[in-house]
């Protein structure tokens, strides 16, 4: 337990941090409307526009939610060469993120997802991308990028946040670990089913239950702690992760902590109830909340239960929205405060 000075104190130990997230970044953009009738033209409901916007997406996220956290985000990825990676670049100098971690390529175009939201519900989406690898090229001029901000900046943690888009090869991980590992910095992953085992020896590892059984090929039950237990030991031994964190939805979250030699503590803790609308970018917000706290020092029961929480309450609102920090505080000192 805290008292209230001391998670104040936390919150503001934020504000201290620099973070890199390197993954695949997109453009989240969407048509909000009304919906009162059905279309004649097929069994499909008809959308009246009465608003469009465009939102940082897919790694971006994280990095809008490290930003409403108080922490500086560097973004590190690869964009298109086209007009959607120019709205994304404006997005992010409008939310006044540095630029110096992103690369333009004429190779690929920019991820963009269409969102159509129907009164405050998702209706449709539509995705504009390719999934292809990174070519050597790019691969080499991500990790140079990478190394030039380790070595001229104070850089508190790397997150790398998988889409499956093709920025996250093989090669940019293990060399993108290996510069972490090298310079003590704090690694944190949320993984996709691709490159799920290519993620050897970082700090933070937080698949979910369908990542976590499609990554080890297993059957893994939320509601049995031996067969979580079993699954976090066999993720521990390929990957040789420090703590392995894996959200459960409705039945909460597991922790795994490698402590000394082959000696390993384990914690489940229930889901917080919540009036779900969408919960679409509520891993970015566990990932980055989970993150801070890890450089921040905190163990993993509270880690655990903190970006839990955070990841519960932007799932409060319909579309992709990023941490309310306030809120936050204010919902962690009801539960954790003395």
């Amino acid at each position: 337990m805290f008292s209230k000075k001391d998670l104040n104190q936390l919150f503001e130990s934020f504000n201290k941090l620099k973070i890199i997230i390197v993954g695949d970044i997109m453009v989240d953009s969407y048509i909000w409307g009304s919906v009162d009738r059905i279309s004649p033209e097929a069994p499909v409901p008809v959308v009246t526009v009465k608003e469009r916007g465009n939102r940082l997406g897919g790694a971006a996220n994280v990095a809008v939610n490290i930003k409403a956290l108080g922490a500086e985000p560097i973004i590190c990825s690869v964009i298109g060469k086209d007009a959607k990676g120019e709205e994304l670049i404006q997005l992010m100098k409008k939310d006044n993120m540095p630029t110096h971690g992103i690369i333009e390529s004429t190779n690929r175009p920019t991820t963009t997802k269409f969102r159509v939201i129907g009164n405050n519900v998702q209706m449709l989406r539509v995705d504009e991308e390719v999934t292809d690898d990174l070519s050597s090229s790019e691969e080499k001029q991500l990790i140079k990028v990478i190394a030039d901000i380790i070595n001229n900046e104070q850089i508190d943690a790397i997150i790398f946040q998988d889409y499956n888009k093709g920025v996250l090869t093989k090669q940019t991980i293990s060399e993108i670990t290996k510069l972490a590992n090298q310079y003590q910095v704090i690694t944190a992953v949320d993984p996709k089913k691709k490159n799920f085992l290519e993620f050897k020896d970082v700090t933070f590892f937080k698949p979910n239950l369908k990542e976590l059984r499609e990554g080890i090929q297993a059957n893994v039950d939320p509601k049995n702690i031996s067969s979580l237990e079993k699954a976090a030991l066999a993720l521990h031994k390929k990957l040789n992760a420090r703590i392995i964190m894996t959200t459960l939805s409705e039945y909460g979250v597991f922790t795994s902590t490698k402590n000394s030699g082959d000696n390993f503590s384990t914690l489940t803790l229930p889901a917080h109830v919540r009036s779900i609308s969408d919960v679409s970018g509520a891993g970015d917000t566990v990932i980055a909340v989970a993150s801070i706290c890890l450089v921040l020092k905190q163990n993993p029961k509270f880690i655990a239960s903190i970006s839990n929480l955070a990841g519960g309450l932007v799932c409060e609102y319909a579309g992709v929205v990023p941490i309310n920090k306030e809120k936050l505080l204010e919902e962690s000192q009801k539960l954790y405060a003395k």
